[in-house]
This record gives C-alpha cells, sequence and structure tokens, in this order.
C-alpha cells in the first residue's frame, strides 16, 4: 500500500514563508510525475506546481516567482517552498504523485493523493 503523506502546513502572516513537505511510503518501483494541488473554500482545486521525474517543473501564474516545487528521488519527496504568502494563497495542499508499481502483469502506474494539509494566510 502507498501512502502520501504531507507536513508543513500552518499558519502564517501575509508575506511569509512555509515549506510544505510529501512523503512516499510503501512498496513500489519508482516516482513519475508529482505535483502540488490547492483547493480554497467555495473554489475548485486547482493545479499549483508540478514536477516531472526528470526535475521539469511548471507553476500556475499567480504562484510563478513565489513558489518552487522540488523533489529528492532518494526520498521519495517532493517539497513546496511558498514565498510571499497572501491571503489568496490560503487553501488545503494536497500533493499527487504518479507511482510505478510491479504488478503480475507488469509495472503500472496510479495516482495517489496525501490527506491535504491546511494553508492560512493572515492578513
Amino acid at each position: 500500500q502507498v501512502r502520501l503523506v504531507e507536513t508543513g502546513g500552518g499558519l502564517v502572516q501575509a508575506g511569509g514563508s512555509l515549506t510544505l513537505s510529501c512523503a512516499a511510503s510503501g512498496t513500489f518501483f519508482s516516482i513519475n510525475d508529482m505535483a502540488w494541488y490547492r483547493q480554497a473554500p467555495g473554489k475548485q482545486r486547482e493545479l499549483v506546481a508540478h514536477i516531472s521525474n526528470d526535475g521539469g517543473t511548471n507553476y500556475v501564474d499567480s504562484v510563478k516567482g513565489r513558489f518552487t516545487i522540488s523533489r529528492d528521488n532518494a526520498k521519495n519527496t517532493v517539497y513546496l517552498q511558498m514565498n510571499s504568502l497572501n491571503p489568496e494563497d490560503t487553501a488545503v495542499y494536497s500533493c499527487s504523485a504518479v507511482v510505478i508499481e510491479q504488478t503480475t502483469w507488469g509495472k503500472k502506474g496510479t495516482n495517489y493523493w496525501g490527506q491535504g494539509t491546511q494553508v492560512t494566510v493572515s492578513s
């Protein structure tokens, strides 16, 4: 069973910084794409940042220049460094990973999700 566990959320004042971590555990062959999503109250979930297994990244326009996604493949962990936070960044942040598992019929990719962590930015 593969699990993704996020840590690092909390309450921060506007202009502050937070770093989120998401660690994958369990038995699997490898991890491909990893990403961070967020969902604010009353809004749809949006993709915040994505990183491929070769390190390529992309971001939603609203966080470009403020957020940085990175990964440590040896630790099966993805990070989201968030700087210059503002109240509009308040949301539940969840990580997602495409995990490659070995099955009887070969390798299979499955998209797993973490449980989410609350980020609240006060004005």
